[in-house]
């Protein structure tokens, strides 16, 4: 039997290790919390996924909160200027995503995938890994995955400058799961996703969820630096923090702040706050002994969550990897094959990273403002829109390439 270790149980480590499991290998997990200890531990991302990849969650039978997660009909966007003029209204669209999305709480998902782990006979080893226990695992496993690039783990693989166009976070970041909002929809565990732009200032992002209390809604706060969203280097407790996003909301996203005035935090750790440096690495590390580890999802492309790509980047990437896996049959995971497995993966979620770049780009560029301005006037560029959240790669001939935007535009006479 093959011996396979994962360094890393979030997302993309979990989904792989559960796969590998059930395909009859042996699998060593490094986890560095106990299920218990994710479940009463603070939240870590707003972890929205689109169709696709929820697909692929459900054929690998891991999509155990279909009856449970609230479902997102579709995406609502605004663009306004509270101190522009008061007679202008604001821009708003609304269109339908044309397949499912939904968010599940990283607590209730990673923890129960984490025990189903165990349940089918998987090994973990609970505690921080450093890279000498990746080098130590190298050397009696048949492959070593990196799934993780937190602490001096992120050494192992070096940044890539070729694909990584900044060398410092783009936004001061804020997230909050919240109980008792008010719904204006008649059922509200039905209802859009909203991001409210303040261009000056940055974005407010609102979704539902399920959570480990039940249904929530999540407020997602993407601030320029240096403006009002750029307010959380003190890092408030739950509590305090929460007054203080329901102010940003009042002043840059009333209508947000109507629907959320009594709304309180679910639960002692339901604040996250921080900044996200975007960053390609390289995928294949030497330890020594000649022995190689390849990395997986975030522990090599890193993503600013305004595009709320990660979770999505991760299922595309562990299920990438596990059919790279059980191709291999019994023929040596060589350091040619784990290039080339990542750049199987990489020649689809380069586009990802590409789209991600570009809408944090500064200032906008000219074409994406054209993109966006025929988006609020044609129905049909705002649904084409939306749902290339589910697959950015569908961007590349008319968002993220100048030339082709031109060309989509002249459509609509834009």
């Amino acid at each position: 039997m093959r011996r396979i270790a994962i360094v890393g149980a979030g997302h993309a480590g979990l989904q792989l290790a559960l796969g590998l499991r059930d395909a009859g290998y042996a699998v060593t997990l490094l986890a560095a919390r106990t299920p218990r200890q994710v479940r009463e531990g603070r939240v870590t991302s707003t972890q929205l996924m689109f169709g696709p990849a929820l697909e692929i969650e459900r054929a690998a039978g891991l999509a155990l909160w279909d009856e449970d997660a609230p479902v997102m009909p579709g995406f609502e966007m605004t663009y306004w200027d509270p101190d522009g003029q008061p007679d202008v209204p604001e821009a708003r669209f609304t269109a339908p995503f044309d397949d499912e999305v939904r968010s599940v709480d990283q607590r209730v998902k990673l923890a129960r995938w984490l025990e189903l782990f165990e349940e089918r006979g998987g090994r973990v080893e609970y505690g921080e890994a450093g890279p000498d226990d990746v080098g130590a695992l190298a050397r009696s496993h048949d492959l070593t995955l990196l799934a993780t690039g937190h602490g001096g783990l992120s050494s192992l693989l070096g940044r890539d400058a070729r694909q990584t166009r900044f060398d410092r976070p783009q936004r001061a970041l804020a997230c909050f799961y919240v109980h008792g909002a008010a719904h204006e929809d008649t059922d509200p565990v039905s209802e859009d996703a909203r991001i409210t732009g303040v261009p000056p200032v940055g974005e407010v992002v609102v979704m539902r969820a399920l959570t480990v209390s039940g249904d929530c809604d999540i407020v997602f706060l993407s601030g320029k630096w240096g403006r009002e969203y750029d307010c959380w280097d003190d890092r408030p407790d739950v509590a305090d923090g929460w007054r203080r996003a329901l102010g940003l909301l009042r002043r840059y996203a009333p209508w947000e702040y109507e629907r959320f005035r009594h709304a309180e935090p679910t639960d002692a750790g339901a604040a996250l706050y921080g900044s996200v440096t975007p960053v390609v690495r390289h995928p294949v590390a030497a330890v020594g002994g000649g022995r190689h580890v390849l990395g997986i999802a975030d522990a090599v492309a890193v993503h600013d969550p305004i595009t709320a790509q990660g979770s999505n980047n991760a299922a595309r990437a562990a299920a990438r990897y596990l059919e790279a896996v059980l191709e291999r049959g019994e023929l040596p995971f060589c350091e040619e094959w784990m290039r080339e497995t990542f750049d199987a993966y990489w020649e689809g979620a380069r586009h990802t990273h590409a789209f991600t770049d570009l809408m944090l780009t500064e200032p906008e560029p000219e074409h994406v403002s054209r993109i966006m301005a025929a988006s609020f006037a044609h129905p049909e560029v705002a649904r084409r829109f939306t749902n290339g959240y589910a697959d950015p790669a569908s961007y590349r001939d008319w968002l993220i390439d100048p030339k082709g935007a031109e060309e989509y535009l002249a459509r609509f006479g834009a």
